[in-house]
C-alpha cells in the first residue's frame, strides 16, 4: 500500500470539498452552534479512509462496519440535536456525513478516480439546492409524469420486447423501434423541460430555441400567429430562422448518436444550412423589441398517445423504407424519406438510419436524411406562407432559400457518387 497516504490526503480532500460547501452555507450562524462545518467533515472523510485501511490490513471488514455504524450513530444523534433545536427535519447534513465517511474509505480501498469525481458531485448536488429546488416549483405533475414515464419506458418495458424483427422485410424490431422512440422523446423532453423553466419571458430568442428542440414547425406557426396579430414580423421571422437551425442540429444529433457513420455524409451540408439561418436569425433579430415573445407548445412529448403514433408511424415508414430499399434501390428511399420527412423529420431520419448496414451504405442514408430535412424546411416555410404575413414570411423564405443554395453544393455531389 506504498500509495496509502496519497489515497487518505484524497479522502481527507473529499470530506473538505463537502465541509466547504456545508461551511458556506452556515457561515453567518455563531461558532459551536453546528455539528459539522469543514473541519468536521473533513476528519469524517480521512475517518472513513483510516476505518478502510485498517480493515484491508487486518483482513476483516467487520472493523469498518463497525466504524461506519459507529459514526452514523453517533453523527446522527448530534445531528437530532442541531434539529430539534433548530426545528428543522433535513436529513441532508446526516446523509452528506455518511456519504464523505463512504467515500473517504473508496478512495483508500477502490478507484481514486470514481471516489474524487463522486466527491466532486456530491458537493455539485449539495451547492446546487436552491437552484435545484426553484425548479421544481416551476415545473408541474405533467413534467414528473413524463419523467415517470420514461423511466418505465426505459427500465421495464424496453427489456420486455423482442429484439428481432418480427417482418418479411426485416424492418421491424420492436427494442430497436421502442429505443429509438424513447431517444427521440428524451431530446423533446430536454427542450420541453428548458421551455417550462425558462418560459417567453426570456424573451424570443429563449423562446424560440428551447420550443424548436420539441417541434420546430410549431414554434414557427406560433410565430406567425404573433406576426399576423402585429408583432414585429422581422425579429419573428429571425425567431424562425434560429428554430431552423435548432431543427438541424436536433436532427444532427439523432444522426452522431444512432448512426455515426452517416454524420460524415450530412455533416457539411447540413452545418452549412444550420450557419446560415443562425447568421440570418441574428441580422433579422437586430430590430427585436425586448418585449417581442413566444408561447411556446406545451404538450409533453411523453403524452401515450402521441408517443404510440410516433411509434406506429417509425415501424410503418420503416417496413416502407426497407421494402423498397430492397427492390428499387436508393431512389425508392429518397422518396419515401422525402414524403415521411414532410408530415416528421424524426421518422425519416430514424427509418433511414436503420437500413444503414443492411439495405443501404452510409452514404445514402445520408442523401435520405439530407433530403428529409429539406422537405420539411419546405413544409415549414408553406405553412408559413398560407398562415403569416409577407413579412414575416419572405425574409424566412430568403433565409431558406440561402441555407439550401449553401447546402445544394455537397449535397448534389453526394448525389451523383454512386451509393453501393
Amino acid at each position: 500500500m506504498e500509495t496509502l497516504p496519497f489515497r487518505l490526503g484524497l479522502a481527507l480532500a473529499i470530506g473538505l470539498l463537502v465541509g466547504f460547501e456545508r461551511g458556506w452555507r452556515e457561515r453567518d450562524e455563531p461558532d459551536h452552534s453546528r455539528v459539522a462545518g469543514i473541519r468536521t467533515f473533513g476528519i469524517v472523510g480521512l475517518l472513513g479512509g483510516i476505518f478502510a485501511a485498517l480493515a484491508q490490513t487486518m483482513g476483516s471488514v467487520a472493523i469498518f462496519v463497525t466504524g461506519f455504524v459507529s459514526f452514523a450513530a453517533i453523527f446522527t444523534l448530534y445531528k437530532m440535536r442541531e434539529s430539534t433545536k433548530d426545528d428543522d427535519f433535513s436529513a441532508t447534513g446526516v446523509i452528506a456525513g455518511l456519504g464523505v465517511f463512504a467515500l473517504g474509505a473508496l478512495a483508500v480501498v477502490g478507484d481514486m478516480q470514481v471516489a474524487a469525481g463522486v466527491g466532486a458531485a456530491l458537493a455539485a448536488v449539495l451547492a446546487s439546492r436552491e437552484y435545484l429546488h426553484g425548479m421544481l416549483k416551476r415545473l408541474t405533475w405533467v413534467e414528473l409524469r413524463s419523467a415517470l414515464i420514461l423511466t418505465v419506458m426505459t427500465a421495464v418495458i424496453l427489456p420486455l420486447l423482442p429484439d428481432r424483427t418480427i417482418d418479411p422485410w426485416a424492418a421491424v424490431n420492436p427494442r430497436q423501434i421502442w429505443l429509438f422512440t424513447v431517444l427521440t422523446a428524451a431530446i423533446s423532453y430536454l427542450g420541453y423541460i428548458a421551455v417550462r423553466v425558462f418560459g417567453s419571458t426570456r424573451g424570443l430568442i429563449v423562446s424560440a430555441v428551447s420550443g424548436a428542440l420539441v417541434s420546430s414547425t410549431a414554434v414557427t406557426l406560433a410565430l406567425g400567429r404573433s406576426a399576423k396579430a402585429g408583432d414585429a414580423p422581422i425579429p419573428l421571422a429571425g425567431a424562425a430562422s434560429l428554430a431552423a437551425m435548432v431543427s438541424i442540429m436536433r436532427v444532427c444529433l439523432l444522426v452522431a448518436v444512432i448512426g455515426p457513420a452517416v454524420l460524415a455524409a450530412i455533416a457539411l451540408p447540413a452545418l452549412a444550412a444550420a450557419a446560415t439561418f443562425a447568421f440570418a436569425g441574428a441580422i433579422f433579430l437586430l430590430k427585436r423589441a425586448d418585449t417581442t415573445t413566444l408561447e411556446p407548445p406545451q404538450r409533453s412529448p411523453f403524452d401515450l398517445g402521441p408517443l404510440l403514433a410516433f411509434a406506429l408511424m417509425l415501424a410503418a415508414v420503416a417496413v416502407a423504407s426497407s421494402a423498397i430499399a430492397a427492390h428499387v434501390g436508393t431512389p425508392g428511399l429518397l422518396l419515401t424519406s422525402a414524403l415521411s420527412g414532410a408530415v416528421d423529420v424524426d421518422v425519416a431520419v430514424l427509418s433511414a438510419l436503420r437500413l444503414v448496414g443492411t439495405a443501404i451504405t452510409p452514404e445514402a442514408a445520408g442523401k435520405a436524411v439530407l433530403l428529409a430535412m429539406a422537405l420539411n424546411a419546405l413544409l415549414r416555410l408553406v405553412l408559413a406562407m398560407i398562415t403569416a404575413p409577407l413579412r414575416f414570411w419572405f425574409p424566412l423564405s430568403m433565409a431558406t432559400l440561402l441555407a439550401a443554395g449553401l447546402a445544394a453544393t455537397p449535397f448534389l455531389m453526394t448525389i451523383s457518387e454512386p451509393a453501393f
